[in-house]
């Protein structure tokens, strides 16, 4: 969703997509980049207080919210999951889904092609870092974050589009090691259903949007799985 105080038209619309769309759900699953930035549990923006009171109010009215860190808050961490009612799941998760094993990702580390970006990842990742970073104070936090954002979208204009999207060949390979037939995931911004044949078994990917210029998600019950997407 990649929510900020920035963007108050995105959070509406997630809002009410709470509202209308999730309530009564079994559960939520949130695969990363819920945030367009998170420096911290001390993070400051009003669209973080406001988004852990509705997903809490979610959980306490029955639906289960799960989190899985994204590449833009992955400091985020227990004290706000706790806040919001979130359960924090590993990327990649493999869970049942109506009788379906089923695997989430985040996406990110299927996009094995770019490499510098895999290697910073490897870095940022690293525990030591992460507390590192969490020690550092906030204002140098939120100045290295936009620097962060910044270098980000400069070097993605020097990159092929290809490469930012996954590798078949990664995706095959997740599929087989985690036994599974359905990959679901986000950060290439390209939501679509791929059908795919693997190993003589017919399986799907499905890829969430981001939220930027169209909101959408992923609905699974004991029938399959839908993509739903629309205009901001």
């Amino acid at each position: 969703m990649h929510l900020t105080d920035e963007r108050p038209a995105a959070t509406g619309r997630f809002f009410r997509f709470l509202q209308d769309e999730v309530a009564g759900a079994d559960a939520l699953y949130i695969l990363g980049d819920l945030f367009e930035a998170w420096i911290g549990d001390d993070h400051g923006e009003q669209v973080a207080g406001d988004t852990a009171n509705r997903l809490a109010a979610l959980g306490e009215a029955g639906t289960r919210v799960y989190f899985m860190h994204g590449n833009r808050d992955f400091m985020l961490a227990e004290r706000y999951a706790a806040r919001s009612g979130m359960t924090l799941i590993a990327d990649p998760a493999r869970i049942d889904l109506y009788g379906v094993p089923t695997l989430l990702m985040h996406g990110d580390i299927l996009c094995t092609d770019d490499t510098a970006y895999q290697d910073f990842r490897r870095r940022v990742r690293h525990p030591l870092t992460r507390a590192l970073l969490r020690r550092l104070p906030r204002a140098l936090r939120q100045r290295m974050a936009r620097q962060a954002r910044a270098g980000s979208e400069a070097a993605k204009a020097h990159k092929a589009a290809e490469i930012m999207d996954v590798n078949a060949d990664e995706v095959v390979r997740v599929l087989r090691e985690y036994q599974v037939c359905r990959l679901i995931h986000g950060h290439t911004h390209r939501p679509a259903q791929h059908a795919l044949t693997v190993d003589d078994r017919a399986c799907e990917r499905w890829v969430v949007p981001d939220w930027y210029t169209r909101w959408g998600y992923v609905a699974c019950d004991a029938a399959g799985c839908t993509l739903q997407v629309d205009a901001l």
